[in-house]
């Protein structure tokens, strides 16, 4: 006859579910206040993205990543950036994720980004992704610029 009132919901059955991914980035072409520079045009840019997923359920959860990030020139490579990217996870249905990341590098430059990420191969412990990057940073007394870029991984 009465029915239990609670203050809140019990979790989906499986959440919350903790992953985590590694992955290779690639910036393809970055517009600031000049023309277009695209990657691999004199110099090679490149991101390794490891990080860890907190999903509350299959439609939202949390993202903590961390990038470093290699440039080679010349002959010669060095760790060009360091990349600290927190976001929130907006599940999308059919192996689609949408991540809105907040950006902090130790070049001195902030921003957003948002990443569009789809699941192409499925396992049962693990899955590869690709995804579409779009950085917009501004800070360090540089124009504000907008990248887009690709990115490939697995995760597990």
């Amino acid at each position: 006859m009465f029915r239990p009132l609670f203050a809140q919901q019990a979790a989906p059955a499986g959440y919350p579910k903790i992953t985590a991914y590694v992955g290779i980035l690639h910036p393809i072409v970055t517009v600031g206040s000049d023309v277009p520079h695209y990657n691999f045009n004199g110099a090679y840019v490149g991101g390794m993205p490891t990080g860890i997923n907190i999903w509350k359920s299959a439609r939202i959860g949390f993202s903590m990543e961390f990038v470093p990030i290699i440039r080679a020139s010349g002959g010669a490579s060095k760790m060009h950036n360091f990349l600290f990217h927190p976001g929130v996870l907006f599940g999308l249905g059919n192996g689609f994720t949408l991540a809105a990341r907040t950006a902090f590098e130790t070049s001195g430059r902030y921003g957003v980004t948002p990443v569009l990420n789809k699941v192409i191969l499925k396992g049962k412990s693990s899955s590869v992704f690709v995804a579409v990057p779009v950085p917009v940073r501004f800070g360090n007394d540089q124009p504000a610029s907008l990248t887009a870029g690709f990115q490939f991984g697995i995760a597990f």
